[in-house]
């Protein structure tokens, strides 16, 4: 099962309505859980586990289930004209590529298309995040080494 497949499973358990669900394939287990308390949080749990059979389960949700997963509750409408780079998986954000080097870009730094703006580590690999828009970056709305859901805000760029 590759990233691809997990990031759409993730997707689907999202806007499914179910609490939790389990898939064992191969040598790999995933566990996928939505929970509401105000929020919805998802939590993913990928495991290498030794090779057994295919076993999917699911488990139904008690309450309805209400997807949002940005961290910021709303954009100001000045920041209309921006536009938003988010996170295509979840993992790890990390502005530098390692500690002893220097950040992918800062606020005020001129973008193009194609540029690594930051690095996120998901399943203990590196994802360098390039830039589908050039512009220049107006605000960083993810601290470096935090952890960011599947489609959360990561940069603002004003594409003028």
């Amino acid at each position: 099962m590759d990233l691809k497949e997990i990031q759409n499973l993730i997707k689907f358990v999202a806007n499914s309505g179910v609490a939790e669900v389990k898939l064992e394939m191969d040598d790999v287990k995933i566990t996928i859980r939505t929970t509401l308390e105000g929020n919805v949080t998802e939590t993913t749990y990928v495991q290498q586990l030794p090779a057994q059979a295919a076993l999917p389960q699911a488990v139904p949700q008690q309450a309805p289930a209400v997807v949002n997963v940005t961290s910021e509750a709303s954009v100001p409408a000045e920041d209309s004209k921006f536009i938003t780079i988010k996170s295509p998986i979840i993992g790890t954000f990390y502005r530098k590529p390692s500690p002893d080097k220097p950040v992918f870009t800062e606020v005020g730094s001129v973008i193009s298309k194609g540029d690594v703006l930051c690095v996120i580590e998901a399943m203990k690999l590196f994802n360098e995040i390039e830039s589908e828009v050039s512009g220049k970056i107006v605000k960083i709305l993810v601290d470096d080494m935090s952890p960011v859901e599947f489609d959360q805000p990561l940069f603002l760029v004003d594409p003028s």
